[in-house]
């Protein structure tokens, strides 16, 4: 009498086979993880920047976007994240100022793995337009362990504010 089943051969080749295409598909994984993560880092800062600016004109106040703590408070130029790094990667708010204090309407929280460099400490939109208030105006985001293989073009993005913002692929060249 015969019964169905699997040899134990047939049952290592096949784990064998699994194993292989976990190590080799774990690289395709990581680097969508981070390239996702670097979109959708521009998107939120691309959208904070439009909301800022949109507020400002209907509140008819300046609106400012800074860097943020912990506790939400706006970060002096040199003072560093928490992780030691000065950039925005330890989260950003959108503030309006009542009676000399900052208030904040909207906040954005840290993700330190993604790198959000720009010259500025913070951004002010005035109304009745909406204009920026400042010269450079970049934000360059990226991913802050970059290996080998995330050091290109294609793992950067880059938000230029003029009239309006938007995101483009690539590091960020010049001040416009």
């Amino acid at each position: 009498m015969k019964h169905g089943g699997f040899t134990l051969i047939e049952t290592m080749v096949v784990i064998v086979l699994l194993a292989i295409c976990a190590t080799v598909s774990t690289p395709v994984f990581t680097a969508w993880r981070v390239r996702d993560q670097v979109d959708a880092r521009a998107n939120a800062m691309l959208g904070t920047l439009a909301y800022a600016r949109n507020e400002a004109i209907r509140r008819k106040s300046r609106i400012t976007v800074c860097r943020v703590d912990a506790a939400r408070h706006c970060l002096e130029a040199a003072k560093a994240c928490p992780s030691g790094i000065a950039d925005w990667s330890c989260g950003w708010a959108v503030m309006i100022e009542r009676a000399g204090a900052y208030i904040p309407l909207r906040i954005q929280p840290a993700l330190g793995e993604i790198s959000v460099a720009s010259g500025l400490t913070a951004i002010t939109f005035s109304p009745p337009a909406g204009q920026t208030i400042g010269s450079l105006r970049n934000f360059e985001i990226a991913p802050r362990a970059a290996a080998a293989a995330e050091r290109g073009a294609g793992w950067r993005r880059c938000i230029r504010i003029a009239q309006g913002a938007r995101i483009s692929d690539g590091a960020c060249t010049g001040t416009s």
